[in-house]
């Protein structure tokens, strides 16, 4: 009875809401099914409204024959613009997008802020029609996984199934981006998932397709390159294609060292310099544009005259050269945009010019430099983002054409072979961790069935303050049960500290040296709640500690409680 009065003394909007909520949460698996479909169109929409825009934009900026103070001032005008609007409004919209959508995966619950859509959606637009050289597909990758999660957020979908949604938004951006469905579910399986027998293959699977579809509605089904057919001349032009891989390995790896130490300098700049840092990416591309002006931009239309022989050799070393210095300093100073389109610009520029040596060299021997070109995409892309089986299928389904397979794959492995060897991590994994959100691995990943830290941490209820002295945080701790604490500053966790340590310090000639100095707040030994207490047992012997902080993979620095070597063994039943 209590019951029906408050339902009747409910406003009827109210009331129905509540049912059609509880109804959704009842058919949450149909709902999925449905809102994929939603997805994939909206998405494809997005990244078509996208295109067109950044195109109409930018055929304004440089109208054909303008003047040539265009190109210097227009890079430094939009990429200060934009570094304002990313420091005051939009601050997670900074990047590519794909360590952003990852760590929405991984890190932060599946959630990506619609005003974080509308930032990278804009933001990104200022920053290409400008002539900034970076890419589109990176950052619709975020936008796309950032609409699944607004939607799947607001219908009220399970935590689970809101994180689902992320790849199947992925997917759908760079089927529209690159006019590949296919590459784009690898993509999304490869890259942002990490595995690829993932229970989403089939929602994204539907999301790539019904976006492809939406693009070919809209803009037509013309390729993103126009190519011609292929065909080996000689099986000696295989040893070309492998010295392509070794030479497509090498620049990958030069590609992606001196992007993240120059992001690395510029994120130790103070925080109130954000705002300005992406001029130093403009200004340079600026500079460039004024004397070289094929600098500007991602230049897709230049790859098209690679591919089909249309370019010459030295201003194909030019363009290499000159992309590989704008793009890292424009991407490490903070502009928005992918590393996507400048690392297929940049093999094709690195594959035409090998090309086209060897073809003068062995013309009988060797194919047109447009094979090279395209050959050279695949590597250089394999080796930098390091998903060699998008890589493959999306040169593929670039030309339509089985001819150039083998040699790509050939290329594609060694390149991917000498950049893993030279460059351990990958680039997307890095930058992340640049920003302080440590994204698990593909073995943390899979131990479904592994104790987990999550379930045996204890709250952080002694910790010690960064600004204590040694001799004051021994009195603080002084009877505690514990022989390691965390210290923290006004930005979290910053360090671990033994009572050993603070006994050592207290009796050196540095007694008033405060903890923050006996810290590294950069590189501390810590665990994420995710992971297996293997991994905590084996840290906790690397480290000879018997406490670890456990905290956040979206920040390094919160705290979210610790764990204890006796914890541990309590857990495994050894009292």
């Amino acid at each position: 009875m209590q019951e029906a009065k408050e339902e009747f003394g409910t406003r009827w909007w109210q009331i129905s809401s509540r049912r059609w909520f509880a109804f959704l949460k009842n058919q949450e698996e149909q709902v999925f099914l449905v809102l994929t479909l939603v997805i994939g169109a909206l998405v494809g929409l997005t990244v078509v409204a996208f295109i067109v825009l950044t195109e109409r934009f930018g055929a304004r900026i440089y109208p054909p024959g303008g003047a040539a103070w265009h190109r210097l001032l227009a890079p430094i005008v939009g990429s200060l613009t934009m570094g304002y609007l990313l420091f005051k409004y939009f601050p997670n919209a900074r990047g590519s997008g794909v360590p952003q959508s990852k760590a929405a995966l991984y890190a932060r619950g599946g959630r990506i802020s619609l005003g974080t859509v509308f930032g990278k959606f804009f933001c990104t637009s200022v920053t290409l029609a400008s002539g900034i050289p970076l890419g589109r597909e990176g950052p619709s990758v975020q936008v796309g996984a950032g609409l699944s999660s607004v939607l799947g957020r607001a219908l009220r979908l399970s935590p689970e199934k809101v994180k689902a949604l992320i790849p199947v938004g992925a997917a759908a951006a760079v089927a529209a981006a690159f006019n590949t469905p296919l590459a784009a579910v690898l993509f999304a399986l490869e890259e942002v998932v990490g595995d690829l027998h993932a229970p989403v293959l089939g929602s994204v699977v539907l999301a790539s397709a019904t976006s492809w579809a939406m693009l070919r509605l809209l803009l037509g089904n013309d390729p993103l390159f126009k190519v011609p057919q292929y065909q080996l001349v000689s099986p000696w032009e295989f040893v070309v294609y492998a010295v392509l891989g070794v030479l497509g390995g090498f620049v990958s790896v030069a590609f992606t060292q001196l992007l993240l130490r120059l992001r690395a300098k510029f994120l130790r700049f103070p925080r109130n310099t954000l705002w300005f840092q992406p001029l130093f990416g403009g200004l340079l591309v600026g500079i460039m544009g004024w004397f070289v002006p094929q600098s500007l931009g991602v230049g897709y239309s230049y790859v098209g005259q690679a591919l089909n022989d249309g370019i010459a050799l030295k201003l194909m070393i030019l363009l290499l050269l000159l992309k590989l210095i704008g793009v890292t300093t424009s991407y490490a100073s903070g502009n928005a945009g992918g590393i996507f389109g400048p690392s297929l610009f940049i093999g094709a520029m690195l594959g035409g010019g090998l090309g086209t040596v060897a073809h003068n060299l062995f013309p009988t021997f060797v194919a047109a430099p447009g094979a090279y070109a395209l050959v050279g995409m695949g590597a250089v892309f394999a080796g930098i983002v390091r998903a060699p089986m998008t890589s493959v299928v999306m040169i593929f389904e670039m030309t339509r054409d089985y001819a150039v397979i083998v040699p790509l794959m050939i290329a594609n492995l060694v390149s991917l072979f000498i950049s893993s060897r030279l460059q351990h991590e990958p680039i997307y994994e890095v930058l992340a961790h640049q920003d302080g959100i440590h994204l698990p691995k593909a073995e943390s990943r899979s131990s479904e069935g592994l104790r987990r830290v999550s379930r045996v941490m204890r709250p952080a209820t002694e910790v010690l303050d960064a600004s204590l002295t040694a001799g004051q945080a021994i009195e603080k701790v002084n009877g505690s049960p514990l022989r390691s604490w965390p210290v923290l500053d006004a930005s979290g966790v910053v360090g671990v500290i033994t009572l050993d340590a603070l006994k050592k310090a207290a009796a050196a000639d540095d007694a008033n040296r405060k903890l923050i100095d006996q810290v590294t707040p950069l590189d501390f030994p810590h665990l994420h709640s995710d992971q297996s207490l293997n991994v905590a047992l084996e840290r906790m012997s690397a480290t000879q500690l018997d406490v670890l902080p456990v905290v956040s993979r979206a920040n390094i620095h919160e705290l979210e409680g610790i764990l204890t070597l006796q914890d541990v063994l309590d857990s495994y039943g050894f009292k």
